[in-house]
């Protein structure tokens, strides 16, 4: 079997000179596998000049490892899903293109096979103090049915993981978790548990479907059980109904910026609703248009704008951390808020189509000011926009160049809110 980097060294390969740029100093491919496979995804389907009918990433990253297949696996075949591997997982990267994918969630509605992200249950007479104890929102907050989004800290004040946490009883949560971290997340669980808690792993038996976008809830209303519930839920909302006759749990969450909720059910079922949400006119959408829709919408993604060894707060999310209590790490983290020691995450919006490569050098005024962490195209925009952590002094407003292949390409600083709903 053929490991990316000798994939990527293949002579006239367009990808080698990206990958090398970017993981340079890896430890190993491998063990940087799910960062490398994101970067080249991402490269190449948000740029209009190397799309995929160009050349084939999904070709290459179908050799970097084994893959598993999610419950919808035959419904993204049916419809000519190009798939790939992400994540340890074969998933659909586009069905139509990219950008048609992109306007149907922002115009209508869109939905995403989100099966790979595992799927956690806890309970127990301290499972309240348990999860206050690892992650950094604020568990005991919840009342029943509603969620988080929230982050898995470490003893040194990092990010284990981005996460959401949802109070389905009084002693009874559940988790959704990064796949790539999925293995990661549940030893470092495990090992933090000294509270009795009953940890189980739902992953292999259920399924997640997203639907997002300005038309979604209505969409869902009209095959929903019970419509007037599923309506009068709030962000992170939480209700147990039928959808299409398929029973199932929906959060009214996602990682668009768009209204929608995120479905979990059986993984028996899970074709079943897939079509008939197709039957009601959601367009399937891959990990291309997902990517970029989380980008406009100022969404971090774990391995780019998070780690191990980075605040979380240089990411901008101490929106999401409870300076009232004690967790794992908390005291590392109080550290950087009253030293402001780490750069910050900024917005670049880009003068042309040109998009900002993660690793790509940031420049103002002839000096170097930080790293891109993600770009992509911005049909909504129509142009190259992307994050990247700066020194402090740096502004919003500030112009700015970004070398993209040995090129200074002029830009601008921004908010990462590139997309607001209305």
């Amino acid at each position: 079997m053929l490991s990316l980097a000798e994939v990527t060294r293949s002579p006239g390969n367009r990808l080698h000179e990206f990958s090398l740029k970017n993981h340079a100093g890896s430890p190993s491919v491998r063990g940087n596998q799910s960062r490398i496979a994101a970067d080249i995804l991402f490269f190449c389907i948000s740029a209009p000049s190397v799309m995929l009918h160009s050349w084939r990433p999904y070709e290459i990253l179908r050799h970097v490892s084994e893959v598993n297949t999610t419950p919808l696996h035959a419904e993204h075949v049916a419809l000519g899903g190009r798939m790939v591997d992400f994540a340890g997982y074969s998933l659909p990267v586009q069905y139509k293109s990219v950008i048609a994918e992109s306007k149907a969630v922002r115009e209508g509605a869109g939905m995403f096979d989100v099966s790979h992200m595992a799927r956690l249950h806890f309970s127990g007479d301290r499972v309240i103090e348990f999860l206050d104890q690892i992650t950094a929102n604020s568990v005991s907050s919840l009342t029943n049915g509603t969620g988080q989004y929230s982050l898995l800290t470490n003893e040194s004040g990092g990010c284990v993981d981005d996460i959401i946490v949802y109070r389905l009883g009084d002693e009874e949560f559940g988790m959704v978790v990064n796949a790539a971290n999925h293995a990661k997340d549940v030893a470092h669980i495990n090992a933090q548990n000294s509270f009795g808690v009953q940890i189980e792993d739902h992953t292999e038996q259920t399924a997640m479907i997203a639907v997002q976008g300005p038309k979604a809830t209505a969409i869902l209303a009209g095959l929903c059980s019970d419509a007037d519930a599923l309506n009068a839920q709030s962000m992170f909302g939480i209700i147990k109904a039928e959808f299409a006759g398929v029973e199932a749990f929906a959060a009214r969450s996602g990682y668009t910026g768009e209204d929608g909720f995120e479905l979990i059910c059986s993984a028996d079922e899970a074709a079943g609703l897939w079509k008939s949400l197709v039957e009601a006119r959601v367009e399937p959408c891959g990990l291309g248009s997902r990517d970029v829709l989380r980008v406009e919408a100022g969404l971090p993604l774990y391995g780019h704008e998070l780690s191990d060894d980075m605040s979380p707060l240089a990411a901008g999310l101490s929106w999401v951390i409870d300076e009232e209590k004690q967790f794992l790490g908390s005291d590392k983290i109080d550290e950087v808020r009253i030293h402001k020691n780490t750069p910050l995450l900024r917005g670049i919006k880009m003068s042309g189509r040109r998009i900002p490569p993660a690793g790509a050098d940031v420049v103002v005024d002839g000096e170097k000011v930080g790293s891109v962490s993600s770009g992509v195209y911005s049909p909504m925009l129509e142009c190259g926009i992307g994050f990247a952590f700066l020194d402090r002094k740096i502004k919003i407003g500030f112009d700015c160049e970004v070398e993209i292949r040995g090129k200074a390409e002029s830009g601008k600083i921004v908010s990462r809110r590139f997309f607001k709903r209305a």
